[in-house]
């Protein structure tokens, strides 16, 4: 069996600042980061506009108290307030921090960290690296993995989280090149697996984003929380369904339908294309049903509007957004110099997730925490984010809450012993289930059932829903289940088998999928990025409080957990 004191699951952002964290405070810790994809390739490497921060370079008026107001306003008063102060008040000290490490952050032309205006900020507060700010991050940070002598497991797929008598104490996980199973037990688990994207067929997560860490926590009768509030991105490249960043409307691109008109002043008149998320994707949504849309061809009627950044010019397009003229050249032929961008709104953050307190320890339920088990990042609901997410407050989040939970978990595992596992038992179970999957005799292909399932979410829990929608697609979502009980695999090896590996995460996506559809079906009203077209006001007498869904295979249970209000008392949310 292999033991580590610390066995971080997932390579992205959150999970690597913590590993670096933990190395930082105590070097003689054992520390271990197990990804199913190597930590370069982690989704936060995708991440384009930026760090929210109140540095004050560009902006002398701001604060922290500015942007948790603007962060709570943006969550439509849902954010657990402690929890964004901690945020806010950490966020200039982990920015400066990054740049000791080595991040080059783009520059004002004094050498000072330049910021630039986001959706749903009242000031100009976000830093940024061009518009590869992720990835300009994620680079860093797994180099000081290696200089820190973390053991990076890459390409491993985590199939089980070892949860016993209230204490998570191990994993069962499974080399993709080999087909090798080991269990791992380690003193503090942590789980910093990224979202859900894939739930859905149009989205700008990759195709490692299957909710997997989400999936395992709930088939260990763990609740998730808040799993209703799923963001679409406004701008999501028509029709391949990539991110064109927010950045690209935080350096002043329009919003334009059929008729030429930026019609964002409708929706949104004060902040225009940089209203928060869910209030911009609902008004291209709007726009595109009421036949203001665009066909490829140019015509009036389509399914998508255009961003046009023409007016900016070419010098300014390529060097502060390069990558969005890139993506936009490469996948849909348009040279956004002369031409400008067809976008629609597409899937694309996890405002839920693994409920944690501000020291990233899971919740058991409203009252209790597990012993081990730990998570941050987008996998995690800490409720920073409430029922939508600010831009530029993702990447802050997974290194604030990387940062503190590595730490609470460095001074955690010290004098603690190495948990009893029963390695043969969990072998055996792991063995019988890839083996059972290998022999299935099943009629579907892996394929055909992930495409149903994606249809059948976009269809029935997009962005806008009703009470009848989604009890269709909850009894189409069963028989979809029945579906996956069925498939066959043509891959009967042990080498890079993919197709057992894309098997294991349609599981976790059915999972996922069921827990967010039942969730959004029992919150009865509209609140940030849930948008109820049979109540469509926001409830505070019943519903300020935070969703806790248990699953099991016999049915869904919804509990509540109440919202922490320490400054801003909930107002109408209006831009």
């Amino acid at each position: 069996m292999i033991q580590h004191d610390v066995v971080i699951v997932g390579g992205g952002l959150a999970g690597t600042r913590a590993a670096v964290e933990i190395a930082r405070i105590d070097p003689r810790l054992s520390v271990a980061v197990v990804a199913k994809t190597h930590p370069i390739r982690s989704h936060s490497v995708a991440a384009q506009g930026g760090m929210a921060a109140t540095l004050k370079n560009v902006d002398a008026e701001d604060s922290w108290e500015a942007h948790a107001f603007d962060t709570v306003k943006g969550s439509d008063y849902l954010a657990d307030q402690d929890a964004v102060e901690i945020l806010t008040k950490e966020a200039p000290d982990v920015v400066i921090d990054l740049e000791h490490m080595g991040v080059l952050f783009s520059r004002l032309p004094d050498g000072r960290i330049a910021q630039r205006a986001f959706g749903g900020h009242s000031h100009k507060r976000t830093c940024y690296a061009a518009d590869k700010t992720g990835h300009a991050i994620l680079h860093e940070l797994v180099n000081n993995l290696r200089r820190y002598g973390v053991q990076i497991y890459d390409e491993w797929y985590v199939m089980r989280l070892i949860l016993e008598d209230g204490q998570a104490k191990g994993l069962v996980m499974f080399r993709i090149r080999d087909g090798e199973m080991q269990v791992v037990r380690a003193k503090a688990i942590m789980f910093a697996t990224g979202g859900y994207g894939r739930v859905y067929n149009t989205t700008s997560n990759d195709f490692a984003s299957t909710g997997d860490g989400l999936a395992m926590t709930a088939a260990a009768g763990l609740p998730l929380e808040d799993m209703e509030f799923v963001q679409f991105h406004p701008t999501g490249l028509y029709p391949a369904g990539v991110l064109i960043s927010e950045a690209v409307r935080g350096e002043g691109a329009y919003l334009i339908n059929s008729e030429g008109e930026r019609f964002m002043e409708r929706y949104a008149p004060s902040r225009m294309e940089l209203a928060p998320r869910d209030i911009t994707s609902r008004a291209i949504a709007r726009e595109i049903r009421a036949g203001r849309g665009i066909h490829p061809d140019g015509t009036a009627g389509g399914s998508f509007v255009y961003l046009d950044v023409r007016h900016l010019g070419r010098e300014k397009i390529m060097s502060r957004i390069p990558f969005a003229w890139e993506e936009s050249h490469r996948l849909a032929g348009v040279d956004a110099v002369h031409e400008p961008i067809p976008v629609r709104p597409t899937v694309h953050y996890s405002m839920g997730g693994i409920p944690v307190n501000t020291d990233g320890q899971v919740r058991s339920s409203p009252e209790g925490l597990v012993e081990g088990f730990f998570a941050a990042g987008e996998t995690a609901c800490v409720s920073v984010h409430g029922a939508n997410r600010l831009g530029s407050n993702s990447l802050l989040e997974c290194v604030v809450y990387g940062r503190r939970t590595g730490a609470t978990i460095a001074h955690y595992v010290q004098n603690r012993k190495f948990p009893e596992i029963n390695e043969q038992q969990y072998l055996n179970q792991a063995k019988q289930q890839v083996q059972s999957l290998i022999d299935q005799p099943g009629q579907y292909r892996i394929a055909k059932v992930r495409q149903a399932f994606q249809d059948c979410m976009t269809e029935y829990c997009g962005v806008f829903r009703t009470e009848e929608l989604m009890q269709q697609g909850l009894a189409q979502l069963q028989a979809i289940r029945q579906q996956a009980q069925q498939i066959y695999l043509d891959d009967k090896g042990q080498i890079f088998n993919t197709e057992l590996i894309e098997a294991f995460e349609l599981q976790s996506l059915l999972t996922v999928g069921e827990i967010i559809l039942t969730s959004a079906l029992n919150r009865k009203e509209s609140r940030g990025a849930h948008s109820r077209e049979d109540f469509p006001d926001r409830d505070d007498t019943d519903f300020l409080k935070h969703t806790l869904a248990y699953y099991s295979p016999a049915g869904i249970e919804i509990r509540y957990l109440p919202v922490t209000i320490t400054q801003f008392q909930p107002q109408e949310r209006k831009y």
